[in-house]
């Protein structure tokens, strides 16, 4: 099998990955319907992901200011979907964590995403679907954060 030319033109791909992957981000969030902002629902997945975790840590993965994070966080808990619990050591810093509502919401949203990306999925040939699949795999190292 022929290997394919080289791409000569990486910020052109660059861009087109960008707008690609925005466009399927913004369709999952349409069709995920949390109830909650995307912000907000960012933080949860990743309290999800990491927690317990301090606000810090989320502001580190979610690439955002301190403040920012604490203004999501405080509506998370007005919404009841995270509860803060001061770490015994130290008073001056809180821990994150989901609450049985903020998994039940993480596991309904990542159960609608699925079911409406793997619907999409079915209409594609056996061979474009291994080519996503292969894909998949590049863009998580492309997007792999050093932790």
């Amino acid at each position: 099998m022929p290997s394919a030319p080289p791409v000569t033109d990486l910020a052109g791909l660059a861009s087109q990955l960008r707008l690609s992957v925005f466009r399927a981000s913004r369709t999952l969030r349409r069709e995920s319907q949390a109830g909650i902002s995307p912000s907000m629902l960012a933080a949860l997945s990743t309290i999800d992901r990491h927690g317990p975790i301090t606000a810090g840590d989320v502001a580190q993965h979610e690439q955002v200011r301190k403040p920012t994070v604490t203004r999501i966080l405080a509506g998370l808990v007005d919404e009841g979907l995270i509860e803060r619990t001061a770490d015994p050591l130290d008073r001056r810093v809180a821990w994150v964590q989901l609450t049985p509502a903020g998994r039940a919401l993480m596991r309904n949203v990542r159960r609608r995403s699925d079911r409406f990306l793997a619907g999409r999925l079915r209409a594609l040939d056996p061979a474009d679907l291994a080519t996503l699949e292969r894909a998949a795999e590049i863009l998580d190292r492309v997007t792999e954060q050093e932790e």
